[in-house]
């Protein structure tokens, strides 16, 4: 039977449960009656052959777009910042708003490899080498909004702490703008290193199946001359088990000093302690949007659909809800302590973010980020793909407005009337937001076609051994 014919029946029973009860037998990770032989022949087909017909009707918008990204940065550069509708007194505007917005995106991938890992949560294995890849993406195009911030990217060496001929001036440690720099750059080598080292062994099984001499070759130079021995397994688990011990503080840490740059102002809406937890919270429940996103997309276009499973859309889609309630309870305590604290700046801005000129932005935020997850409490709402893609499409919306709510409401009417304004998005500030989803989603199908998308030694380990060896199943068909 077919696994779309399984994902509607109801789970089987064995044994007793500890009451006394059936005792319910979990899905298979990996569905279809695969064999180990069938995870490298799917996984890997996709490297092997000529790119799709739906490859390139993706790859094509998106590197046009990339381009367009592209030619904004230079017009940025080559001009200023002016181009952008940032001005008196919202001085933040796109650049960090968005810079914001894909460091969120970025969460997802070291909390699934890491964290996941550290508590031996297997339904990961199936969806941690694509969500690893998006971290790196994200990251990337994440990095180049600040250094437009700065409106002198060309100085960006400044950030560093290096030997310099200018006398007095130094890097201030004591702004949290700098503990970006620093955080931000750990966290990419880490993810980088993380991710490089859970594709080793499948590089060396890519080397093993290549015909052409100069794939052949390649493969076996990233691979590091892997042999799959003893030796080398027992110390890439060790290296492995580190690596994910150093990532797992980095996923409460990078977002927490991202979020110290609005919580240690004096703004009001910004100047306030729950923004660590809360920008954590945000950035995972944004990062596992975008994850759902790119795998029910990349489970059709590669048919991985024995692979990454209805159940691991069903295990993301339970995490989604939960950060969803978690950031919807930090959405209300904001309007809590601003009124509990009976500061008028802080009342003011709150009830200027409901019914002042930017509050169609905040329903979008509210809506999407606290209404339209509620959804995903019922089983049929979690295990139907269609219904599943479309909320994660909002959530990825919502996320986005509660930058922009945040950046903009509190800066757009400061604590002097006399010099409130408005920020409007000009086309520089449209080419660059949605010219930066082409940057990311062009790096993510060139890895897609160049590398598996799921961590196929990994798969293997969670299957069962009686029915994924062809020769085991023989001699229990035989028995």
């Amino acid at each position: 039977m077919k696994h779309s014919e399984l994902q509607g029946r109801p789970r089987t029973t064995d044994g007793q449960g500890p009451f006394g009860g059936p005792l319910a037998k979990r899905e298979p990770l990996v569905a279809d009656g695969k064999t180990w032989r069938d995870v490298d022949d799917d996984i890997a087909r996709h490297t092997e052959v000529l790119p799709t017909k739906m490859w390139w009707f993706a790859f094509i918008p998106s590197f046009l777009l990339m381009l367009f990204f592209l030619g904004a940065l230079g017009v940025t550069i080559g001009t200023g910042i002016g181009t952008t509708g940032i001005s008196h007194p919202v001085g933040w505007g796109v650049f960090i708003v968005n810079f914001v917005f894909w460091i969120g995106i970025g969460h997802a991938g070291t909390l699934i490899s890491a964290i996941l890992f550290l508590f031996r949560q297997t339904w990961r294995t199936a969806i941690n080498r694509s969500a690893e890849a998006m971290t790196l993406f994200a990251v990337a195009v994440a990095g180049l909004f600040p250094l437009l911030h700065t409106g002198r990217p060309w100085f960006a060496y400044w950030l560093f702490p290096l030997p310099n001929g200018r006398g007095p001036l130094w890097v201030n440690f004591n702004s949290p703008l700098l503990w970006d720099v620093f955080a931000v750059s750990t966290y990419g080598t880490i993810s980088l290193v993380f991710w490089y080292v859970g594709l080793v062994p499948d590089l060396a099984t890519l080397r093993d199946r290549a015909h052409h001499p100069l794939r052949k070759k390649v493969y076996g130079l990233l691979c590091f001359g892997w042999t799959g021995g003893n030796r080398a397994w027992r110390h890439y688990e060790s290296a492995y088990l580190m690596l994910a011990g150093l990532a797992t503080p980095l996923v409460l840490s990078v977002h927490t000093i991202v979020s110290f740059d609005f919580a240690v102002s004096v703004i009001p809406g910004w100047h306030t302690t729950i923004f660590p937890p809360y920008f954590v919270a945000g950035a995972i429940f944004s990062g596992f949007a975008m994850v759902i996103t790119l795998a029910i997309i990349m489970r059709k276009a590669l048919n991985l659909e024995s692979y990454i499973t209805i159940n691991h859309l069903e295990a993301m889609a339970k995490v989604v809800l939960l950060t969803s309630g978690v950031v919807g309870i930090a959405y209300l305590t904001e309007f809590a302590i601003a009124y509990y604290s009976a500061v008028p700046a802080e009342r003011f801005h709150f009830a200027n973010r409901m019914f002042g000129p930017y509050a169609w932005a905040a329903f979008i935020m509210y809506g999407c980020n606290m209404v339209v997850p509620q959804l995903l409490w019922f089983k049929k709402i979690r295990r139907n793909i269609v219904v599943l893609f479309i909320i994660s499409l909002f959530v990825n919306l919502g996320m986005w407005f509660e930058r922009f709510v945040i950046v903009t409401t509190s800066l757009h009417r400061d604590f002097v009337p006399s010099s409130w304004g408005m920020y409007e998005f000009r086309a520089m500030d449209w080419a660059l937001t949605i010219g930066s989803f082409g940057m990311f989603f062009t790096l993510f199908l060139l890895f897609v076609r160049v590398l598996p998308t799921v961590t196929m030694f990994e798969v293997k380990a969670v299957m069962d051994p009686k029915t994924a060896s062809r020769k085991n199943r023989k001699e229990v068909a035989d028995g």
